[in-house]
C-alpha cells in the first residue's frame, strides 16, 4: 500500500451510506479497508469508558464480537490507545496478542506475526482502535506512515458519523416510546372514556368508532361545556395516529397578528421579536392530529390561510420562501352554528365544507338526563381521590335533584358543582370515613333552572340569599359572581369570557379590577 486510492475512499463512503444498521455499515467499512491493507485479521473496536468493544471483525472467530477488552488488561491495546499515530509491533514482540487463538485461519497460539494498530481520534477524542494482524511477519513495515495516518483519520471520521447516526436513531426510538407512553398516560389521567348510556351518546360513540380510523377532517359542534375536547381525544386515540402527537390549539386565545406564526411557524428575523426559528402547530402535529378548538372565532383572513393548508397539505412558515409538505389530520370544534355564520358572511363557505366532511354533534346534558347521574358519579369519585376521602357518596335527595336541573353549563358545570359540593360536604361532615353529598350541598334550584341559551344565563350561579346594605353593593356582588362564573367556564380566558358576557374585553378587565377580581398564574381567582 503506497497510498489510499480513490476507489477505496468511494467504497468507504458508499458502505457508510448504504448500510441498514451499524453492523452492516462497519462490515462494509472493513471490506473497503482490506482492499488497501492486505491482512489475515482486521478488527474495529469502539472505546466505551475503559473498555474496547468489538464493532466489526473479519478473520477471527464470531464469538469475538461478544468479548470485552479492558484496555489495562491488554498491553498492546494500551499502547495503541495511548498513541497519537500508528503503532507497529515487532514480529517477536513478547506482548500477548488479544486475538491469540481466535484467528480463523490458524489453530493454536500465534507464531511470529505482523501486528499493527491505529488509534481512531476525532476532535482530540479517542473513539476506538483499528487493528491488523497478518501471519506474514513484517508485512506492514513498508506501508508509509502518511497513508496510515490518512486511513486513521478517515476511519475515525466514518466511525464518528456512524456512532452519531446510531445515537440519533436510538434517541428517536426513545422519543417515540416516551411520546406513546405520554399519550397513553394523558388519556388515562384525563379520563378518556366518554361516559353516557343515553341513546344520543350511544349514537355519538358509534359515529366516533366509524370515522376515527379514517383521515377525514371532523367538525365537532355543541354548546360550551359538553365535552368537545374529549370527543377529539377519543377520535385521536382510536385512530392509526394514536402513537403520534395530538396538538391542541385554542383559536379564540390567539391574537389576529400571531395566528399565522402560531399555526405555521416562522423563521428567525421574520418579524420584530422573532429572535429564533419556531415550529408552528401544524409542524408539531406532523404525522399526528391537530385539534383546532373554537375555530368559529377565527377571522376571515385567518380562515383563508388555514384553508390553503388544508387544501394543499402544505404550509409556509412566516419569512420562509419554500413551502413544506405536512401529514396532519385536522379536528375542529365550535359552539357556533357555522352554517348560519356562513349565511351572515362571518365564516368562509369553502372552509366550512372542507371542515365538515364528517360532522359530529355533541348533545347538551339537558337532552340526556339519564347521563347526569352517571357523570355525577364519575366526578364524585374524582373528587374523593383529590380530597383524600375514604368514602364519598350522594344522599337520596341529591340523586333526585341532579337530573331535574337543566345544566346550562353542561358537563363542565356539573363537574364544578360536584367539586364544590364535595368540599362543602366534607366541611359539614362529622364522620371521619364516610361523607354524604346532599341536595343542600349541591345548591341547585331546579325551579329556577335557566331555559334560555344566552351567555349570561349560561354563566350565572344558582340563586343564593345575599345580605346587602344597599343596591350598589348588591349589584357589585352579582356582577362579580357572573364574571367569576364566566372566567371558570372559559378556562380563565378573558377574551372568551367577555364574549360570553357580551361585553368588550378591556371593559371586562377594568370592571373585574374594580370589583377586586384577580386571576393568578396558577389559574386561581382571588376575590
Amino acid at each position: 500500500m503506497q497510498d489510499i486510492s480513490i476507489s477505496t475512499l468511494l467504497d468507504m463512503t458508499a458502505g457508510l451510506a448504504s448500510g441498514h444498521n451499524d453492523q452492516d455499515r462497519f462490515n462494509k467499512l472493513l471490506d473497503a479497508i482490506r482492499k488497501a491493507v492486505q491482512c489475515d485479521c482486521v478488527a474495529l473496536l469502539g472505546l466505551q469508558g475503559d473498555t474496547l468493544v468489538p464493532l466489526a471483525i473479519q478473520g477471527v472467530t464470531r464469538d469475538t464480537l461478544g468479548r470485552r477488552f479492558k484496555v489495562n488488561d491488554h498491553p498492546r491495546f494500551a499502547q495503541i490507545c495511548a498513541a497519537t499515530s500508528v503503532i507497529r509491533f515487532d514480529a517477536d514482540s513478547p506482548l500477548p496478542d488479544p486475538f491469540d487463538g481466535l484467528l480463523l485461519d490458524y489453530d493454536g497460539e500465534l507464531p511470529m506475526h505482523a501486528c499493527m494498530g491505529l488509534p481512531l481520534i476525532y476532535a482530540d477524542q479517542l473513539l476506538g482502535v483499528l487493528t491488523f494482524d497478518s501471519l506474514t511477519p513484517n508485512v506492514f513495515d513498508a506501508i508509509p506512515p502518511r497513508s496510515l495516518e490518512a486511513l486513521s483519520a478517515i476511519v475515525a471520521s466514518h466511525l464518528k458519523v456512524a456512532l452519531t447516526v446510531s445515537q440519533l436513531e436510538q434517541q428517536a426510538k426513545q422519543t417515540q416510546q416516551k411520546l406513546e407512553e405520554l399519550n397513553q398516560e394523558v388519556w388515562e389521567r384525563d379520563g378518556g372514556e366518554i361516559i353516557g348510556n343515553s341513546s344520543a351518546m350511544q349514537a355519538l360513540k358509534q359515529d366516533i368508532s366509524v370515522v376515527a380510523p379514517s383521515d377525514f377532517t371532523i367538525l365537532i359542534h355543541g354548546e360550551t361545556g359538553v365535552g368537545k375536547e374529549l370527543v377529539a381525544r377519543s377520535l385521536h386515540h382510536q385512530s392509526a395516529r394514536s402513537n403520534q402527537p395530538l396538538i391542541y390549539v385554542n383559536c379564540a386565545a390567539i391574537a389576529e397578528s400571531l395566528i399565522e406564526s402560531e399555526l405555521f411557524g416562522h423563521v428567525k428575523g421574520a418579524f420584530t421579536g422573532a429572535d429564533k426559528t419556531r415550529l408552528g402547530k401544524f409542524a408539531l402535529a406532523d404525522g399526528g392530529t391537530l385539534f383546532l378548538d373554537e375555530i368559529g372565532e377565527l377571522s376571515l383572513t385567518a380562515q383563508s390561510k388555514l384553508l390553503r393548508a388544508l387544501q394543499n397539505n402544505e404550509i409556509q412558515p412566516v419569512g420562509q420562501d419554500a413551502v413544506q409538505s405536512i401529514n396532519v389530520r385536522v379536528l375542529a370544534a365550535t359552539n357556533r352554528d357555522l352554517s348560519k355564520e356562513v349565511e351572515h358572511g362571518r365564516f368562509r363557505a369553502d372552509l366550512y365544507h372542507r371542515l365538515s366532511v364528517y360532522p359530529l354533534a355533541v348533545p347538551p346534558l339537558r337532552e340526556r338526563e339519564e347521563d347526569a347521574i352517571l357523570l355525577a358519579g364519575y366526578f364524585l369519585e374524582q373528587a374523593r381521590k383529590k380530597l383524600g376521602i375514604v368514602q364519598l357518596k350522594f344522599a337520596k335527595d341529591a340523586l333526585i335533584q341532579l337530573p331535574r336541573y337543566d345544566w346550562p353549563g353542561n358537563v363542565r358545570e356539573l363537574e364544578h358543582v360536584i367539586n364544590r359540593a364535595a368540599l362543602k360536604a366534607r366541611a359539614n361532615s362529622h364522620q371521619a370515613n364516610t361523607v354524604s353529598v346532599s341536595a343542600i350541598d349541591l345548591a341547585l334550584n331546579s325551579s329556577e333552572s335557566p331555559n334560555s341559551q344566552s351567555a349570561l344565563t349560561n354563566t350565572a350561579s344558582p340563586a343564593q340569599v345575599i345580605e346587602v346594605k344597599d343596591l350598589r353593593q348588591a349589584t357589585d356582588e352579582y356582577q362579580a359572581k357572573l364574571i367569576i362564573a364566566a372566567l371558570e367556564s372559559a378556562k380563565f380566558n378573558w377574551a372568551q369570557a367577555a364574549r360570553q358576557l357580551k361585553v368588550d374585553r378591556a371593559n371586562l378587565v377594568r370592571l373585574a379590577k374594580r370589583l377586586g377580581i384577580q386571576v393568578t398564574k396558577q389559574h386561581k381567582i382571588d376575590y
